[in-house]
């Protein structure tokens, strides 16, 4: 059965039995007002009518099975075409693409977006100078409809840093950005959001997905959200309210890089090949206002080289938006060997260099914030469908690390996934038999996407030579100005970035700078400017799979590094007299900003990221 999100008949429905089905918008905000909180925007009074049934019946059936365990009743389902997890870029040109298809062809397709942030763009991050491609296929007329891309990108350069000079480098092909636009992605994801649901698409902020729903089958069917009212120790509070199901004919997972449910589905489906493994970077960003008389509209700065040894992949980057904000960074590639290594610290070091501190003399912070970014390329690509289902965006992993973009490529995958899914779920003679989209990864591969990562699949595994930077810049150059790919071999990652650490023995401690408070920062101050918030006395979404191993490994052989690798504070080795070592490791779970690091790092693997309550977590603006 297909719900009409607009169904007056649907609407008059109340939830007078467990496992009902609601309509969309109706069982969101009744989840929304069980939970605590507001909907994102304020909802007909019909709906609130709805929310407050909902909630006293679902009060009600508690009282009366007082000896029953709420955890274990049916949950409300919902039935979609097609169900996305995940509105990014991805997730929303991806149900952007399959209304817009439905009304060419006059032809109804249901379709749900469910976000874990608190609102659309509140979790979205990156750099960012865009290429429009992509949105053009949407929007051809974009730029009258009021999309947010204002400062095109006008100049380009290039330096490598010493510890305090610039030396300025020939430009690569691949990073050039004319036609390109610098853009607060958080603020093009809330516009896309906003066409979306214009269109039709239920879209659902505050939603975490938690779980995935498999068929007899074994097909993915739709996910589940997680349960809202649960104490640390997932009691049921007073406020109690159990998760949705989303079922869908298809599940597209859009979730970005490192999906808390794609990583399950990779293993489940063996999405990779023995072997096969992704590699991640660490961005980290600030947004200033400067003095007018520092900004230059329109430039654009890639920096190599300090504060990173030669040794560790990375760089930075400094974009001059509209209205005298800057937006910068910088990027840490997480295969880098020395533990005492902090990318927030190299970071501070990085805007104490002369080159960003004049630009940044007299301004100030308008937001901070910091996540995980894929870098594996080619290499590292999982088979990108299954049954019931297919992977989208960075939690397929489509970033093009030599031209340090991946929003278009996000959405061109996210179209390419919604043209197959369509073509699927309007077909007729169907049947029961799960749905599998080979036609997608088909049609990736003879994709833009597929080609561009081809031509600079050997980019970045060429920084793992003995010459590190040095090396990888050289075989860089030649392979991007001369070679442009063409060449019968393939270079393959080392190791997976948790297993590069080295331990504390092999490297000296490094001697940080105290932060001035004007230009470089404590970790807790900037934490404050990512409106981080979690709801309090809620199951930790950041797990242990042996709560012994961080003291009694990664403490003495690798010196803690949970403490230096997360940029929120999240993780402190603590003075424990009670403990036979000395020690015990705390987690401060309400500063985490949702950047998946630590899942990605542990050198012990023993850290496993879920999501927490829907809606918590950090509140962008302008990132």
């Amino acid at each position: 059965m297909t719900l009409c999100r607009t169904a007056p008949a649907a609407l008059a429905r109340a939830p007078s039995r467990a496992g009902a089905l609601l309509p969309g918008r109706m069982l969101a905000a009744a989840y929304a007002f069980a939970a605590g909180r507001a909907p994102e925007r304020p909802a007909p009074r019909l709906l609130h009518m709805a929310a407050a049934r909902a909630f006293a019946a679902g009060r009600a059936a508690r009282e009366a099975h007082e000896e029953g365990d709420p955890r274990l009743e049916p949950r409300e389902a919902m039935e979609y075409d097609v169900v996305i997890v995940g509105g990014g870029p991805a997730g929303l040109s991806a149900a952007i693409r399959l209304k817009q298809q439905a009304a060419k062809d006059g032809k109804e397709v249901s379709v749900v977006v469910v976000e874990k942030g608190g609102e659309i763009g509140a979790h979205t991050l990156s750099g960012a100078c865009i290429e429009t491609g992509p949105l053009e296929e949407l929007f051809p007329d974009w730029k009258e409809l009021g999309a947010p891309l204002n400062q095109p990108a006008l100049r380009d350069h290039m330096k490598l840093l010493t510890e305090k000079g610039a030396i300025p480098l020939p430009h690569p092909p691949q990073m050039s950005n004319e036609g390109n636009y610098i853009v607060s992605l958080s603020n093009v994801v809330k516009w896309l959001g906003e066409r979306a649901e214009e269109l039709g698409v239920d879209v659902f902020p505050g939603f975490a997905a938690s779980e995935v729903l498999y068929g007899d089958d074994g097909s993915v069917q739709g996910i589940a959200t997680n349960d809202a009212g649960l104490d640390k120790d997932f009691r049921p509070k007073p406020t109690f309210t159990r998760g949705m199901e989303l079922r869908g004919r298809v599940t597209l997972f859009a979730e970005g890089c490192h999906g808390s449910l794609t990583k399950g589905v990779i293993r489940r489906f063996g999405l990779r090949a023995e072997g096969q493994f992704q590699t991640y970077g660490l961005g980290i960003k600030e947004v200033w206002e400067v003095d007018p008389a520092r900004h230059s509209a329109g430039t654009v700065t890639h920096t190599m080289g300090y504060p990173l040894d030669y040794k560790t992949y990375g760089g930075g980057f400094i974009y001059h938006m509209e209205g005298n904000r800057v937006s910068l960074g910088l990027v840490v590639g997480l295969d880098y060997q020395n533990p005492y290594l902090s990318p927030y610290k190299e970071f501070q070091r990085f805007k104490a260099h002369p080159l960003v501190s004049q630009l940044l003399e007299g301004g100030r912070v308008l937001s901070y914030g910091a996540r995980a970014l894929v870098e594996g390329g080619l290499q590292s690509l999982p088979r990108l469908f299954f049954p019931g289902g297919a992977l989208i965006g960075d939690t397929a992993g489509l970033v093009n690390v030599p031209k340090i973009k991946g929003t278009h490529n996000a959405m061109k995958s996210g179209i390419l996934a919604a043209d197959s899914a369509y073509r699927a779920v309007t077909a007729d003679g169907g049947g029961d038999a799960p749905i599998v989209l080979a036609d997608y990864e088909e049609a990736f591969r003879a994709s833009s996407i597929y080609k561009e990562l081809h031509e600079v699949r050997n980019v970045r595994p060429s920084f793992h030579t003995p010459l590190g930077m040095w090396g990888g810049i050289v075989w860089s150059g030649i392979d991007t100005l001369l070679l442009k790919g063409r060449v019968p071999f393939t270079f393959q990652h080392k190791d997976p970035d948790h297993a590069m650490l080295q331990p504390a023995a092999m490297h000296k401690p490094i001697e940080y700078p105290k932060p001035d408070g004007k230009i470089t920062f404590d970790i807790l101050t900037s934490v404050s400017r990512t409106g981080t918030n979690h709801v309090e006395n809620q199951p930790v979404h950041l797990r242990l799979a042996d709560p012994a191993v961080e003291v009694a490994k990664n403490l003495p052989v690798f010196a803690g590094p949970e403490q230096r690798f997360c940029p929120a504070g999240v993780y402190e080795y603590l003075d424990d007299e009670a403990s036979p070592d000395g020690k015990r490791f705390q987690i401060n779970s309400q500063n985490c900003i949702h950047c998946k690091t630590c899942d990605i790092k542990d050198p012990s693997q023993n850290i496993d990221w879920v999501v927490p309550q829907g809606g918590d977590g950090p509140q962008y603006a302008d990132t």
